[in-house]
């Protein structure tokens, strides 16, 4: 991995790590709307890499591999923000969706079926399908979450902010605890996909195998899912959030 010259081999290391960062640009796809091109992730990836490489000083073993993948995902990221890949119309469609997933489960006691929804939104079930599958990028938590303008782009949200920060607030206890307990009651057919993409790391492709749907219809579940869970978590977000300022206000 290393030059004559004791220097890293640029071309050597990216031939090695090129799979990670098509490993990566395939998992985010599944969250991502169909505009966005596989090889322009990779491509923004492959930026990421370079850079991971130039920056890392201690070997290129699995601590590397560690650190590069916080940097391609970041890099693939970055280069999403510089495009609206969900427009205020669908997070608007999204966010009437959750407010139906939580009217129905509160008079019913039991997650709605699609129809139901479908219903309750004056759709028909295809017409509710097909916002499912526009919404591909729709996200569990996103930074107007945390206190910001509903009528935020998304492209405007920063990532900086300790106290709006994703991964911090989904750390808290009470959270997780209510995240566990949310997944637990989704149906099982949307139970089953998430187990296959976050736990066993497949993609939409091979998930619509084990489950004997298309890649379509796995999108639509998972976008769902997504919907179903942001409905019960988004409340408990903004209480983490609110009680972290004013713990940082009062110290």
């Amino acid at each position: 991995m290393y030059t004559a010259a004791g220097q890293p081999d640029r071309n050597e290391l990216v031939q090695r790590f090129v799979p990670l960062v098509k490993r990566i640009a395939y998992h985010l796809m599944a969250r991502l709307p169909a505009n966005v091109q596989f090889d322009d992730l990779v491509q923004n990836g492959m930026l990421g890499l370079l850079d991971a490489i130039d920056r890392f000083e201690e070997g290129f073993g699995a601590q590397f591999e560690t650190y590069a993948t916080q940097r391609v995902r970041g890099a693939m990221l970055d280069g999403l923000r510089a495009n609206d890949w969900l427009p205020r119309n669908m997070r608007r469609e999204l966010r009437r969706i959750e407010q139906a997933i939580n009217q129905l489960e509160h008079a019913h006691g039991r997650a709605p079926s699609e129809q139901e929804l479908a219903d309750a939104l004056g759709m028909t079930l295809t017409d509710y399908q097909k916002v499912l599958q526009d919404a591909r990028g729709h996200q569990l938590v996103y930074y107007e979450d945390f206190g910001g303008d509903d009528d935020e782009d998304f492209l405007s949200r920063h990532f900086t902010d300790s106290e709006g920060d994703p991964a911090g607030i989904l750390e808290d206890k009470d959270i997780r605890e209510n995240l566990v307990r949310a997944i637990s009651r989704l149906p099982e057919r949307e139970k089953l996909m998430m187990a296959l993409y976050y736990e066993q790391d497949l993609n939409l492709r091979e998930i619509g195998e084990v489950m004997g749907v298309t890649e379509s219809r796995v999108c639509q579940l998972h976008s769902q899912a997504i919907a179903r869970l942001r409905g019960q978590l988004v409340g408990d977000v903004q209480v983490a959030v609110s009680k972290r300022r004013k713990e940082k206000t009062l110290g």
